[in-house]
């Protein structure tokens, strides 16, 4: 047994998860497709963006590199100024080495398998199971933070673990739900059994949830629970708005050394510019020809 639950109850926890928490699915285009590039896109856009601002680049980006063939063939630069809006433009550089890895090892064919998706650049355990559930259907389950709180709360009804939530997300899946399960679970996590004022009037599996079967004591289940991401440092006035604010200005035009400091927003502090610029080039997010600092 897994979180002191029979596996049995399991599977009829996460088949009542699938069926009930359709009700509430958002209209994602993803949703539409079973295409693992597809799938593998929209996931790495969605890391840390909000899903308002990743629908349309998803669509966008699509439609300029509808395989991984045809996003392997372009530069980097050409990745990069199709995310456009997206920020974390590594993700953009890791898709771009990972569609090259798909072109040169497996055929231009994403990979169906865990050890294959976890090689490929920038993919981790949850983007390389939710490759696997929603693109191949498969019966693994996707954990992230949202994910982790449902289970910790609703099934086990205490804290776990990183692993021990892996195995119990990956205990719930009923044979051939995979797609439907996880569609449920993360949207339940990510709409409804919220970090703050979790609303259990309108959660679809309130019934089965342990917590609130026990009249939700404190301390909550999910505090300090399956913590699958690492929250983000403040944007404003880190590094991370200069790299950003210069790689959009690379996107117009290469950048003369002298301007370097005005793109990044930074006119007054020539010396952190430059070292931003410089972590662009090792990164291989920007190159410099001459005296000039543009896109690879």
């Amino acid at each position: 047994m897994i979180a002191g639950v029979a596996p049995a109850r399991l599977r009829s926890f996460g088949a009542a998860l699938g069926a009930q928490g359709a009700s509430m699915r958002p209209d994602l285009p993803w949703r539409l497709t079973r295409d693992p590039w597809a799938v593998l896109v929209s996931e790495v856009m969605a890391q840390q963006t909000q899903l308002a601002r990743v629908v349309p680049a998803y669509e966008a980006f699509l439609a300029r590199f509808p395989d991984a063939l045809s996003c392997a063939a372009a530069p980097v630069g050409e990745v990069l100024r199709a995310w456009a809006g997206l920020g974390y433009n590594r993700r953009a550089r890791n898709l771009h080495a990972a569609a090259t890895v798909v072109a040169e090892v497996h055929g231009g064919t994403v990979p169906g398998a865990l050890d294959d998706l976890l090689a490929l650049p920038g993919v981790g355990p949850y983007t390389a199971r939710a490759v696997l559930a929603f693109a191949f259907e498969a019966d693994v389950g996707v954990l992230d933070t949202n994910a982790g709180r449902v289970l910790a709360r609703a099934v086990a009804g205490r804290r776990l673990g990183d692993r021990e939530a892996q195995a119990l997300a990956d205990a719930i899946v009923p044979p051939g739900g995979g797609w439907a399960c996880n569609q449920a679970l993360l949207d339940v996590g990510s709409l409804v059994c919220t970090s703050q004022r979790p609303r259990c009037d309108g959660c679809p599996i309130a019934a089965r949830c342990a917590w609130r079967a026990a009249g939700w004591p404190a301390p909550d289940p999910a505090h300090r629970s399956a913590g699958v991401s690492v929250p983000q440092s403040t944007f404003a006035g880190s590094d991370r708005q200069g790299r950003g604010r210069l790689v959009a200005a690379l996107r117009a035009a290469p950048v003369p050394t002298s301007a370097v400091a005005v793109a990044a927003g930074w006119p007054d502090d020539p010396e952190r510019a430059a070292r931003v610029a410089e972590s662009l080039v090792a990164e291989g997010l920007a190159v410099r020809r001459g005296d000039l600092l543009e896109l690879p």
